[in-house]
């Protein structure tokens, strides 16, 4: 009986330091990421951390733009990451700075026209189409993000039709564009197809033609100040690899083109 209890209590001692160990060698990796990967990357953390035991914390925000909850914002109030994921032009300007390094390119993100659900849907599949559409739409929505930026300064003057349909513009600054569509504030929206995706109460007529689409690569890179560097190479090497790949495509984006990684 002694020695049963010896053993039992030998075995009782060896499972806590397993756990004890495997609670020091734990790691929090700070990850702030702006809205087109937000979907993506909350099917991929998981998995993550079932093979790492690391603990990935998220932190969400647009890539650009002036309000507060900016990635460029927060690092200047002294927030802090070890890994940042966002607009590969909006990051190689925190490259500059000296703020990240090691970009890697994740995934390719278009934009897409959304209405309400049960709306009759506009004939988007030409740019003639998708022209006429929009000089008969009554009002759209748009982000202060990369998608806003592309449609409100570069989209409608390519068109010839900026005077006629930026009056109709409301910019959405809180929240989700399709959110807006959804209650009705706006007849359109524009947005990153993976931003549309999860939003209920909307139909997502489809992206913009080819010949006017703005794609945008979705990139990451490990802060210069990490504070767990190693942790966050590593989640950012999972990110790349095939094995995130099935995420990355049900969340609405596109495997990057050959030859970016």
């Amino acid at each position: 009986m002694k020695n049963s209890l010896i053993g039992r209590s030998m075995v009782l001692v060896a499972v806590l330091g397993v756990l004890m160990s495997t609670s020091v060698q734990a790691a929090e990796v700070k990850v702030m990421v702006s809205g087109g990967f937000q979907a993506a990357i909350k099917l991929l953390v998981p998995e993550f951390e079932r093979l790492t035991g690391d603990k990935v914390t998220l932190i969400f925000g647009p890539g650009v733009g002036a309000a507060p909850d900016t990635i460029p914002n927060r690092l200047k109030r002294g927030e802090s990451a070890d890994l940042f994921v966002m607009p590969g032009w909006a990051l190689d300007s925190l490259i500059k700075e000296g703020k990240a390094t090691g970009r890697l390119d994740l995934a390719e993100s278009r934009i897409g026209v959304a209405i309400r659900a049960g709306a009759k849907q506009p004939d988007i599949s030409t740019v003639e189409k998708f022209r006429r559409a929009m000089l008969e739409a009554k009002s759209f929505g748009y982000s202060d993000a990369a998608s806003g930026i592309y449609v409100s300064t570069e989209l409608f003057k390519r068109l010839g039709i900026e005077k006629d349909v930026m009056p109709k513009g409301k910019l959405v600054t809180v929240g989700f564009v399709g959110q807006a569509v959804a209650r009705g504030e706006v007849e359109l929206g524009f947005q990153q197809m993976s931003e549309l995706l999860p939003i209920s109460g909307i139909d997502i007529v489809g992206p913009l033609p080819p010949e006017i689409q703005k794609v945008t690569t979705y990139s990451a890179a490990v802060a210069t100040g990490a504070k767990e560097p190693e942790e966050a190479k590593a989640f950012l090497k999972f990110l790349t690899s095939a094995q995130a790949l099935p995420a990355i495509q049900q969340s609405g984006l596109d495997a990057v083109s050959a030859g970016k990684h």
